[in-house]
């Protein structure tokens, strides 16, 4: 039979599929609850957002404020990593009603000494709550409730703020009502905020000709630390396959000496609980991590399932691979790609508990044995969804502190799947998104649906695999355009280099976003001294976004207008608009560029401004809404602190 209950409440927010999943947040950040929240009548509404971490035993609780359309509000914040649990609950407040309806009655007149002798009741409900100089008060309350001569202290009492506020603070829930619990998952900082390098240890050689070990990565990490990245991702670092080794340019046919791609994992030397073994031993590696933490740096290695076809697996675990009729496996394809170097795992094998349960200790190996608490999932997108929910939330439950970066770059509702899994943080279409009208689009749909809630995007520029098409042939100017969107849009950044910052970006060929001698068959010797322009304003920017609390996150943004399509300009503040900073950018790395742009002054205190440029370091008044700007192919951004 159905509770008895006068009170509705209906589309609790945020929330993601009827509470399938939890929402994301990190340590310190808020969550701002919403509700429609109404009942028949005219009677006096009370509701209120109830809260605990998973490992507390009692519900704290926020009140909540009514807005318009019977919509109520309130926000809470998470102070510790792991689930919280939520629920809105809402009540007929009857000791409000009667405050209320009394009220009205002494404001037209009437005699209302029956309806004081109903408040003594409400006021005698809530005296075993109250301490002791509520008591006090209460008594005396009750006194001239029932007293005949007390007529004119008593309607100034029952109409008073302090009894208001006392029944709001010990409400009497008689009958409520109560939505279902929601969650929400709550990371480290670092799961909002992380700006990545990657390169290929077995380029980091100071000599030509000769393969990069650990030890010659340990020397580049100043340099990592130097440029302002605090997370530096490697590539697959397991023994590489033998059988059907790609050759330079994904060449079918291996020549002697080629190297292989490190993703077509596996040989005679081990698989994906073993180091390649020119890179290194385990105990050398372990010494690189321990290194990159002295200097801040977080080490993430690559989580790739899948299997050269001389893969230890292979052997010991036929069941784990789909055989075809002919005693061959197919190998994996991407049309057009084709990766006759790796054979696919069968996640369908009736076998599969064993498979899940070998995949899960290959990931706690590394995080136990090496301390490493950061993974970037190669193609999780074809491996099942819940497969990746099971095993980050076993290891969450022993590790909170790893994070999990999804690199699927797929269908949009594919990549929302695996973000609701439970990955940390996603790679995104920003890679091809490249005039005014697409980047706003699509910074928009991350930051203002429902995506907001549990999609974590992380800006790349490039990739090993992807040469987008704006950067080949693109000139400095580019370069600079699109690491600086990259970086300011979102918290979450990352690059190839040296790559990126050498300007490497010759295609394969035409119509290909694939690079010419690619490093993901060959190595190569670097000058990992040298400097240019684009390695000093890498370096600037990303020491101001670990200033400017307003670019560690990314959902506070506000797209400014401009009289420029080629000209893009965005504002973004912290939570309390303690900071705030505003990002102009030229969209053409050719020409000077000029606009007017708009500020958004509904969201300033005391305009004018004072603003400060933080690449150049010089100041401007701005007093007027639309001001005008001047943007340089040489520094074709500006990157404004506003001053209080």
């Amino acid at each position: 039979m159905q509770n008895q209950t006068r009170i509705i409440i209906e589309n609790v927010l945020p929330q993601l599929d009827g509470g399938v999943y939890p929402i994301k947040r990190i340590i310190g950040q808020k969550v701002t609850v919403s509700a429609d929240v109404f009942s028949d009548g005219h009677d006096v509404l009370e509701s209120c957002v109830k809260f605990k971490h998973e490992h507390d035993q009692h519900w704290q609780e926020v009140r909540m404020s009514p807005t318009e359309n019977d919509v109520w509000i309130a926000e809470f914040k998470v102070e510790r990593q792991g689930f919280y649990s939520y629920f809105v609950e809402g009540w007929v407040d009857y000791a409000l009603n009667w405050q209320h309806g009394t009220g009205r009655k002494i404001q037209d007149g009437q005699y209302v000494k029956s309806e004081l002798l109903e408040g003594a009741e409400y006021v005698k409900a809530v005296q075993n709550l109250a301490n002791n100089s509520e008591n006090d008060y209460l008594s005396k309350i009750i006194y001239f409730f029932t007293t005949e001569f007390e007529y004119e202290n008593a309607i100034r009492e029952a109409t008073s703020l302090e009894l208001r506020q006392i029944f709001k603070k010990y409400p009497i829930r008689f009958l409520e009502n109560r939505s279902i619990e929601l969650q929400v998952y709550v990371d480290r900082k670092k799961a909002l905020f992380s700006t990545w390098y990657e390169f290929f240890p077995r380029s980091a050689s100071e000599f030509e000709g000769k393969h990069g070990t650990f030890k010659d990565c340990e020397r580049l990490i100043p340099r990592v630390e130097a440029m302002g990245f605090d997370t530096l991702y490697f590539p697959p670092i397991h023994p590489i396959g033998e059988v059907n080794r790609k050759g330079k340019n994904n060449a079918t046919n291996a020549q002697f000496g080629d190297v292989g791609s490190p993703w077509g994992i596996g040989s005679y030397h081990g698989g994906h609980k073993s180091t390649h073994p020119e890179l290194g031993s385990i105990e050398d590696f372990k010494s690189l991590v321990k290194k990159a933490k002295d200097f801040g740096i977080e080490v993430a290695m690559d989580y790739a399932l899948q299997a050269a076809p001389d893969h230890p697996y292979v052997k010991d675990f036929p069941q784990w691979f789909k055989w075809r009729p002919d005693g061959t496996v197919q190998y994996a394809e991407n049309p057009p790609k084709k990766y006759q170097d790796i054979q696919p795992i069968y996640f369908e094998s009736g076998d599969w508990k064993n498979l899940w349960a070998e995949l899960l200790d290959v990931a706690l190996f590394w995080i136990e044995e090496c301390d490493i608490k950061i993974y970037r999932v190669d193609n999780p997108h074809t491996k099942p969804f819940y497969f990746w929910g099971w095993l980050i939330g076993e290891i969450k439950k022993k590790h909170p502190d790893v994070l999990f970066l999804a690199e699927a770059f797929t269908r949009p509702k594919i990549m929302n799947e695996l973000a609701k899994q439970g990955f940390t943080q996603s790679y995104t279409y920003f890679t091809w998104r490249n005039s005014k009208k697409e980047l706003i689009d699509y910074v928009t749909e991350l930051t203002q649906t429902e995506q907001k809630e549990f999609y974590r995007p992380n800006f790349w520029p490039n990739t090993p695999d992807i040469n987008p098409f704006a950067l080949q042939g693109g000139n400095e100017s580019m370069h600079l355009q699109k690491y600086f969107l990259a970086a300011t849009l979102s918290s979450n950044v990352g690059v190839y280099g040296p790559v990126f910052e050498f300007m490497v970006c010759a295609p394969m060929a035409p119509g290909k976003e694939e690079y010419l001698n690619s490093e993901k068959y060959e190595y190569f010797k670097w000058d990992w001294d040298k400097k240019n322009k684009i390695t000093t304003l890498i370096t600037r920017v990303n020491m101001i976004r670990k200033e400017q609390v307003s670019l560690q996150q990314t959902n506070n943004i506000v797209f400014c207008e401009t009289n420029n399509e080629e000209v893009l300009a965005y504002y973004k503040y912290d939570d309390d608009k303690q900071n705030e900073t505003l990002m102009i950018v030229s969209l053409n790395p050719y020409n000077q560029t000029q606009a007017m742009v708009r500020l958004p002054m509904e969201h300033f205190v005391n305009p004018p401004l004072q603003i400060i440029d933080l690449i150049t370091g010089n100041n401007y008044s701005w007093n007027k809404e639309w001001n005008y700007v001047e943007i340089n192919p040489e520094l074709p951004f500006h990157l404004f602190k506003i001053q209080k």
